[in-house]
């Protein structure tokens, strides 16, 4: 195939390279004149290991050609790939100017013409550039419409500085957002010698994607080394900690947890980052990260709260109390606080959950006296002075809540006008039918991962 980049900065001509060495014809086109020279005389614009021995091999076969005409090489071409930066702006957002110019350049050389020309964007953008720029720029100059009189797609990159040829020829997932079959077609042909897994989504999706990763990728890094800190702190190698962390593939290393959703809670989490944040201080060493998840959970909490009183309806039904189903244990349940904070905004509140039973469970006589208490774990143990009044169990705070608790499912479905899904007990799993019944319902666990935020349903994350 005769392709066009566009950009012969670090993905752009390494993208170039590359795509020659597989068998394609590519015109690599550049604004800046010492680049064009550069690469036209087989010397690498970038230092990147292997990459001058990639074009002076494919400048000899005559695969590979360095230009500043867009126009000719959108003309003796069928697709390209516009590479170009996207850096940061004074505020910290991105920059398009080179975007734009580019797809400026590229319409003009579309208007008239009397074929369809796929345009790929490998640069990278924040989720709305296709749509809010690339698209509407492309469209005014070309007058054309996208995925009618020119393809369209993002093909976000995955490459690392002093890797980026290795990584282009073995990438782990090939990740294509399109709007037309044609322009897909091209590119699962461009792809054709790669054995990666291709993924298929939306432009909005695929452009998403490529900043989780970019943000993940720094998470992580900022979180080895925040551990790291604290582990030297206190006489430990921080490196063997992590090491025997990844062995675990089952919870740590895996999509577990990867979901987006409610705030964290139970006996362990809430807890134990306090504690390391405590053990920071005690040292003298910063754990900005632990402290910003326990405020980003709590955020969390107030979100979901903003979502249900936004609705402006007063008779809430909430499905769930414990922070996951299958447990009766309240400890730090965001649940629990979410109820208590609905109940002070004056809402009525109606709370189903088949773990927790107010008159002999969990509440005011749940870990206490009758619960776990003097006929329980004993009168000291989980007891009156274990999970009772003055335990780990939130007796107290159940009090005020015992006048919301039902036993049936169907009572507070009938009661509820805003329903609201707290965890995934199985008996949720058809909440949705109650949006016919005129109610809303807003999900806190994407108890159906089929549906999406519209109409009377509202996904606190999606």
């Amino acid at each position: 195939m005769n392709i066009a980049i566009f950009g012969a900065g670090y993905v752009g001509s390494v993208t170039a390279a590359c795509l020659a060495q597989q068998g394609e014809t590519v015109t690599l086109v550049d604004v800046d004149p010492r680049k064009v020279e550069a690469i036209n005389l087989g010397r690498a614009p970038i230092k990147e290991r292997g990459l001058g021995e990639l074009i002076r091999a494919n400048l000899a076969n005559g695969r590979l050609r360095a230009t500043q005409d867009a126009a000719a090489a959108i003309a003796e071409t069928e697709l390209c790939l516009i590479c170009v930066g996207t850096p940061s702006g004074p505020a910290g957002d991105i920059d398009l100017t080179y975007v734009r110019q580019v797809c400026e350049q590229i319409g003009a050389a579309l208007a008239g013409a009397n074929r369809f020309y796929s345009v790929v964007v490998r640069s990278t953008m924040l989720p709305g550039s296709m749509r809010g720029t690339v698209i509407p720029t492309l469209e005014n100059a070309s007058g054309l419409t996208a995925g009618e009189g020119f393809g369209i797609a993002i093909y976000p990159e995955f490459l690392r500085e002093s890797t980026a040829i290795e990584d282009f020829a073995e990438p782990a997932i090939m990740l294509l957002g399109t709007l037309d079959e044609t322009t897909l077609a091209r590119l699962r042909a461009v792809n054709a010698p790669l054995t990666a897994t291709e993924v298929l989504t939306d432009i909005q999706t695929a452009e998403a994607v490529k900043y989780t990763n970019n943000a993940w990728h720094a998470t992580k890094v900022t979180f080895a080394n925040e551990i790291g800190n604290l582990c030297k702190s206190a006489g430990i190698d921080g490196h063997r900690v992590m090491e025997i962390l990844c062995q675990d593939r089952r919870l740590n290393i895996s999509s577990a947890y990867m979901k987006p959703g409610f705030a964290f809670g139970g006996s362990c989490l809430p807890k134990d980052l306090r504690a390391l944040v405590a053990l920071g201080r005690r040292n003298g060493v910063r754990t900005p990260v632990f402290e910003a998840l326990l405020e980003a959970n709590q955020l969390q909490i107030e979100r979901a709260l903003a979502m249900i009183l936004s609705t402006g309806r007063s008779k809430i039904g909430l499905l769930g109390l414990t922070f996951k189903p299958g447990t009766d244990d309240l400890r730090e349940s965001p649940l629990l606080e979410l109820a208590e904070r609905l109940v002070g905004s004056g809402v009525e509140l109606k709370i189903f959950d088949e773990n927790i039973s107010v008159a002999n469970g969990h509440g005011m006589n749940g870990h206490g006296a009758n619960g776990h208490g003097a006929n329980g774990h004993g009168a000291n143990g989980h007891g009156a002075n274990g999970h009772g009044a003055n335990g780990g169990q939130p007796n107290s705070r159940l009090d005020h809540l015992s006048g919301c608790m039902t036993d049936s499912l169907d009572d507070l479905y009938a009661h509820s006008d805003v329903i609201v899904v707290g965890n995934k007990a199985p008996q949720f799993l058809d909440v949705a039918d109650q949006i016919q019944a005129g109610k809303e319902v807003i999900d806190l666990v994407r108890i159906n991962a089929t549906v999406t935020s519209q109409g009377g349903y509202h996904g606190i994350c999606w």
